[in-house]
């Protein structure tokens, strides 16, 4: 039996990239797309899939990148696909990627974005698979920076600092499987009236959510049994969360269990490829 394991984070290996040519013109490039996608995706969730037209120098025509989250069905697709017309009259190319590029190489051990995170859970284990409660989400006040902030002002409106952290649970109830995570977010902004703070509070509460479960997927393997049947593992469960990467003027800072743990009182891209 074949299995295989898939994690909540970008692929980047190169056994899980198919490169397809000999696409025809006669097509446009969406209805391209569409068609790569009906056929490609019928072999497990895809990641990518990108359609782009040949050099200058070439025949008229278009390219294909497409990538899996799992190396066993990027492997199936291409034996089964290679030398097939599928949705044109000619025969396409169909092959493994075997030199990895910068474009992938930047993504290594990156995990999922949030709306991707939610697509992979939902592809293998339906939308009634997993559960994501939020044990609790409050607002991280800092005494000495409410002080400094008072005395900073701006012309128009007056410097503020917002932080809100995030405690979650993540949870497999058919598996038996649970998994925690934390997360932390801050910005620094000029605040011109009551409306611009609630909308700031509105979108880091958004985030810091959103943050949290991605830091609860990255722990969690789905392994892929064949025959459709799918079993969940937890990696770690730590109570300790390293640093994430800063964006933009967002910035995601340590947090351990003990900064969030409940009170008592609470309710709660161009490629250069080569193919084997």
């Amino acid at each position: 039996m074949e299995v295989d394991i898939l994690e909540f984070q970008v692929p980047v290996e190169n056994n899980k990239t198919l490169f397809v040519w000999d696409i025809q013109p006669s097509h446009t490039e969406a209805q391209i797309y569409e068609g790569l996608y009906g056929v490609f995706s019928s072999f497990g969730p895809l990641y990518l899939l990108k359609v782009c037209p040949n050099a200058p120098l070439n025949p008229p025509g278009f390219y294909a990148l497409i990538k899996f989250y799992s190396a066993a069905q990027a492997s199936k697709a291409q034996r089964q696909t290679d030398g097939r017309s599928l949705f044109q009259s000619s025969p396409l190319k169909v092959r493994l990627s075997s030199k990895q590029t910068p474009h992938f190489l930047c993504d290594s051990s990156r995990p999922l974005s949030h709306a991707r995170c939610l697509e992979l859970a939902n592809h293998c284990l339906g939308f009634n698979g997993w559960t994501s409660d939020i044990i609790t989400l409050k607002e991280i006040t800092n005494e000495e920076e409410e002080e400094e902030e008072e005395e900073e002002e701006e012309v128009g409106g007056r410097w503020r600092r917002l932080k809100f952290g995030c405690l979650l649970q993540l949870s497999f109830p058919h598996h038996g499987q649970t998994t925690r995570a934390a997360a932390v977010v801050e910005d620094r902004f000029t605040c011109t009236g009551p409306d611009v703070l609630l909308q700031k509070r509105c979108k880091l509460q958004k985030l810091v959510r959103e943050k949290a479960l991605v830091q609860a997927f990255t722990t969690v393997l789905l392994i892929l049994l064949g025959g459709g049947k799918v079993m969940v593992e937890v990696k770690q469960t730590s109570d300790e969360f390293l640093p994430e990467q800063t964006e933009g003027v967002l910035q995601v800072n340590e947090l351990t269990w003990s900064q969030l743990a409940p009170d008592e009182e609470e309710d709660d891209e161009e490629w250069d490829l080569t193919v084997s």
